[in-house]
């Protein structure tokens, strides 16, 4: 009997019900097309094709359209978001995407609810927007910090919920990406950071004292996921201990999801033929 060939999809969407992160492992590589060799070549093909769709979609919205697509990658410090965005979404036109990285809040931010922020980052239409962290950070620190109470938590929960229902029904299609790595990888990309002089602008001692609370961040990414993974909004759980996969991974969510939409050029509201014999006729 031929064995089932399961989608990427299918691969990375978070359990449902209960999710024990432990049980998921960050070195695996489902569904990749071949060795780092080979999803790399890939990942170059992806990301030709997604700029051409993307290049569709910016058309659309800027004639009226009101589709667009929101990546939000979350993860341990050390996970990639960084490289995700560098290699993912680098290969599409800067025009047609909007990065926001979410950032500690601002005391006016914090004079609003925590939603208040991403509401305005939601990008516009025809765009691709990505999410560097997100609204997520409000139930991970918030719950491993104790920088809100349970009852607070357990109610952003739903109002996430809510605030993502209510972006497919604006048109937004989101794809959650949560980068899953191990806590012994992360230990040897902060150690790659202080041996390359070069990359020690990106270490922040304070990443030490956070992996002292590993479990806890894992237990409050494992009940996000169980509470805000929907029908209409899954997440994805991105096995990320080798980048090249990672890499491949989230940029071939992101395709799926934009062809699934299936952009097209809007036609000319003017007779082409008539405006080329114009140009044709005009006096040089």
């Amino acid at each position: 009997m031929a064995k089932k060939t399961v989608s990427l999809r299918e691969a990375l969407r978070a359990p449902s019900g209960t999710v024990s992160l432990a049980d998921l492992d960050p070195r695996e590589t489902p569904s990749a097309p071949g060795d780092k060799e080979s999803t790399k070549a890939q990942l170059a093909a992806d990301g030709a094709e997604l700029a051409v769709l993307q290049e569709k979609l910016f058309a659309e919205g800027a004639t009226g359209g009101s589709r667009r697509v929101l990546l939000v990658l979350q993860g341990m410090d050390t996970s990639g978001k960084g490289g995700v965005i560098e290699h993912v979404a680098g290969a599409v036109n800067p025009q047609g995407l909007a990065i926001t990285s979410f950032k500690k809040p601002t005391p006016e931010e914090l004079r609003h609810g925590f939603l208040w922020r991403v509401r305005r980052a939601v990008p516009a239409p025809g765009l691709i927007g990505v999410f560097d962290r997100s609204h997520y950070e409000d139930v991970l620190i918030g719950r491993v910090r104790e920088l809100a109470g349970p009852a607070v938590v357990e109610r952003r929960y739903r109002e996430i919920v809510r605030f993502e229902d209510q972006l497919a029904e604006a048109g937004v299609t989101v794809v959650k990406c949560m980068l899953h790595i191990s806590r012994w990888e992360q230990k040897q990309r902060l150690l790659a950071r202080l041996d390359d002089s070069t990359k020690r602008w990106k270490f922040n001692p304070g990443d030490i004292d956070e992996r002292a609370l590993w479990e806890d961040y894992q237990r409050a990414y494992e009940i996000a996921l169980e509470r805000t993974s929907t029908q209409t909004n899954p997440w994805y759980v991105v096995p990320s201990d080798r980048k090249w996969y990672r890499n491949w991974a989230i940029g071939r969510l992101l395709l799926e999801a934009v062809q699934d939409l299936d952009p097209r050029f809007p036609a000319p509201d003017y007779d082409v033929a008539a405006q080329r014999d114009r140009l044709i006729d005009e006096a040089d």
